[in-house]
């Protein structure tokens, strides 16, 4: 599939701080892309130049096959933004928002089908100033798709929401990307990258430090956790020496940390059956994109 985004060697400085360090990377089309980092990590700064709104100091952006900061009204009708902070006239209700902003674009939804799309049906006639935060940030992400975008950015889409909300945001989503949208995701909660994301990219001082699909990002951080509560008192010694594992007592739980699950789950049942032990809450407890997160934007302070 062609890229929806091509970068190569992207930089920007403000003065003497060199926001944006030579970044390159690649969205394909109908692909949802996570670009994650901690607060002043550059990812604002990077979309911000992806949607012409900051000119780079070095390096080269194609968006949609187009540089962004020479970007007529015709490419500006294909994509769609939700920006992490909007100001909205808190008089106009919901439904006269919407409308007002569907009139730029070509190609619309209905004002009905966004709103149901982001979950404000309800409110359609309620004013702006009358919504609480988390619907406020649904009327930021309605104006981003009333245009039915090719390509979609959202900083920060979800913050604000409550669990519910969230979950039914990722439904939504993903209904855009199995239509052929290709979206690029800046989000803090790695729960929403590790579940929607096809790749996503890691960000410190301004470079990518890790990218990569959340599986396989997620494999490079190497062991797992095998852990249980033994139902009787056990010589932990004795367990390390017949299953070859270094077991840990820590309370009243049994752990080990081990390169392969599979095979530590096997001596470690075997020896459970033969000495009639029963393993309660065994649990294999994987690393999570959190656990890379952290360990690789950690390396870079």
């Amino acid at each position: 599939m062609p890229n929806v985004i091509e970068v190569a060697g992207l930089t920007k400085r403000f003065g003497t701080l060199v926001a944006v360090d030579n970044l390159s990377f690649n969205v394909g089309q109908g692909e949802i892309f996570g670009l994650l980092g901690k607060n002043g990590a550059g990812k604002t700064t990077t979309v911000e130049m992806l949607e012409g709104f900051q000119i780079p100091d070095g390096g080269t952006v194609q968006v949609l096959g187009t540089n962004p900061k020479s970007g007529g009204g015709a490419w500006k009708d294909r994509i769609g933004l939700v920006l992490q902070e909007s100001d909205f006239d808190p008089v106009h209700t919901v439904n006269e928002t919407v409308g007002l902003y569907a009139e730029f674009f070509s190609r619309r939804r209905s004002v009905a089908e966004t709103l149901q799309l982001v979950g404000l049906t309800d409110k359609a006639n309620e004013r702006i100033g009358r919504l609480s935060g988390g619907q406020k940030r649904r009327v930021d992400v309605a104006l981003g798709i009333i245009g039915a975008p090719e390509l979609l950015f959202l900083d920060e889409p979800t913050t604000g929401f409550d669990p519910v909300a969230r979950r039914e945001f990722w439904t939504m989503l993903e209904g855009l990307r199995s239509t052929g949208t290709s979206i690029l995701l800046t989000t803090h909660y790695m729960e929403e990258a590790q579940h929607l994301c096809d790749r996503v990219a890691i960000m410190a001082s301004g470079r990518i430090v890790a990218e990569g699909t959340a599986s396989s990002l997620i494999a490079l951080a190497g062991t797992t956790t095998v852990r249980f509560t033994p139902t009787v008192e056990i010589d932990v010694a004795a367990l390390a020496n017949a299953t070859d594992i270094a077991f840990q007592v820590e309370g009243d739980t049994v752990s080990a940390t081990v390169p392969d699950a599979q095979e530590a789950l096997l001596r470690l049942l075997r020896w459970s059956e033969s000495a009639s032990v029963r393993l309660d809450g065994l649990e294999v407890l994987r690393p999570s994109l959190d656990d890379v997160f952290l360990d690789v934007t950690g390396r870079e302070q």
